[in-house]
């Protein structure tokens, strides 16, 4: 079989799926081998009511299969415990990759319920497998012959790294610790959705509704009429719309000529969560920092950033605060002056006030122009997105010899994605690559 790998550019992630699984139910997607091009997900055929079947079967196989490893009467060696773990759970990746890549490039209210409920579900699976004293066993045996495998890079890698997810995962706990540790990252895990969730419907929820033209001056062409068609598809046609959506949002902190409504705007953005409204995240980021604190402290680290940064080069928060402060004196030092000088723009030009940081955006342009006759709208059409784009597999081709190839009438789980395969510099196939460069945003949700 083909391997697969689709990327989501607002969310970050690249996800692999290469293998099939029983039919359970043959109206349900997951359940089918997929019989797209390239063995890509058949997001055309799958409803959101497909998740949820699709994550308790997942769950229920790779239970047997972790028993079955568990409990193998056979001496634990590096082919029977540490591979056959690697690769199990494959229905459960499946539906997990597809899910958590569509939430995140394009949810709706219902798929954000069922996010609500597997989240639970999903942390009490991941807990169960790695605080399984048995399992442990076994793959702390292997890991203890590691010196006699004569395993190759790739082995000797997925060994460290599966045994090291199972100590910092709590394996080595006393039984009451782990019970408290389960705890935890259930609360955990609902907290993250609920921050998210909260921060998601804060941005969307925003609209700067203009209705007097003169309220647009100084703002490009581009910009203003990506808000006239915002606010046509709004049913507000004749008017013009700006969101926090950063396409949206900067340019008019950059360009409006307007100090108030840059503002207003501004404002919002950095505010978002933190208007005493039904999406404030304090409470919650308070119940996130406290309970990432304890989770540590269960764990045998002094604070949250130790039990991360033990995973990492930095090894140290020290560490991290004794480099950061290294550009921190200097970077405050040039910001301070960077200041200066479009306060000086201000006064030059009559302004009677004092530079805020929604003014930053704003002078820091005019600033650029006055001293280095940099002017970003005449570099914008060099930006356009298919050129950055472009320029960006350019790179990669001349790196390492890839070349993507855009490939036509794909499954696709929104309209603005696109598709390409992806191959390496001999020709051969490495996968297919999914490419969205726009923000989550939240949809109505959808039957199903």
């Amino acid at each position: 079989m083909k391997k697969l790998f689709y990327l989501t550019v607002v969310a970050g992630i690249i996800i692999s799926c290469n293998k099939s699984t029983k039919t359970i139910e043959v109206m349900n997607p997951f359940f089918e081998t997929y019989t797209a091009p390239f063995e890509v997900p058949p997001f055309d055929k799958i409803l959101n009511a497909h998740y949820l079947p699709a994550f308790q079967e997942g769950m229920k196989q790779h239970n047997t299969e972790i028993e079955q490893i568990a409990s193998n009467p056979a001496a634990p060696d590096f082919a029977n415990t540490i591979e056959v773990l690697d690769r199990s759970g494959d229905l459960l990746t499946r539906v997990s990759a597809v899910f958590f890549n569509v939430k995140e490039a394009a949810t709706n209210d219902s798929i954000n319920a069922i996010a609500e409920e597997v989240a639970p579900l999903l942390s009490q699976h991941r807990d169960a497998i790695l605080l399984n004293e048995s399992l442990f066993a076994r793959v702390k045996a292997v890991y203890d012959q590691k010196e006699s495998l004569q395993l190759n890079g790739e082995q000797a890698r997925l060994l460290e790294e599966t045994f090291k997810k199972f100590v910092r995962g709590g394996a080595n706990l006393q039984e009451d610790k782990k019970e408290e540790l389960k705890k935890v990252n259930e609360q955990l895990a609902m907290l993250e959705l609920k921050f998210d969730k909260n921060l998601l419907a804060e941005t969307n929820s925003f609209k700067l509704v203009i209705d007097n033209e003169s309220d647009l001056a100084g703002l490009p062409e581009n910009v203003i009429g990506a808000a006239a068609e915002q606010a046509k598809a709004d049913g507000m046609e004749g008017k013009w719309i700006f969101t926090l959506q950063k396409p949206s949002w900067i340019p008019f902190v950059t360009y409006s000529e307007k100090r108030e409504l840059r503002e207003k705007i501004y404002k919002a953005i950095y505010n978002r969560c933190n208007n005493d409204n039904e999406f404030d995240n304090k409470a919650v980021i308070n119940q996130f920092v406290n309970l990432r604190l304890q989770k540590a402290n269960i764990l045998g680290y002094e604070s949250w950033s130790a039990y991360v940064l033990d995973d990492n080069m930095a090894k140290k928060p020290e560490n991290v605060y004794a480099l950061l402060q290294k550009i921190f004196d200097p970077a405050i030092k040039r910001a301070k002056e960077e200041v200066a000088d479009m306060q000086k723009m201000v006064d030059k030009e009559g302004g009677n006030f004092k530079i805020e940081s929604w003014d930053w955006w704003f002078y820091a342009e005019k600033v650029r122009k006055e001293k280095f006759d940099l002017d970003e709208e005449q570099l914008r059409p060099y930006f356009e997105l298919t050129n950055v784009r472009d320029g960006a597999f350019a790179v990669a081709t001349k790196l390492y010899g890839l070349t993507f190839t855009q490939l036509e009438n794909m499954p696709l789980y929104h309209p603005e994605c696109q598709v390409f395969e992806v191959k390496d510099a001999d020709g051969s196939e490495i996968g297919v690559i999914y490419v969205d460069f726009f923000r989550a945003i939240q949809k109505k949700a959808v039957p199903g």
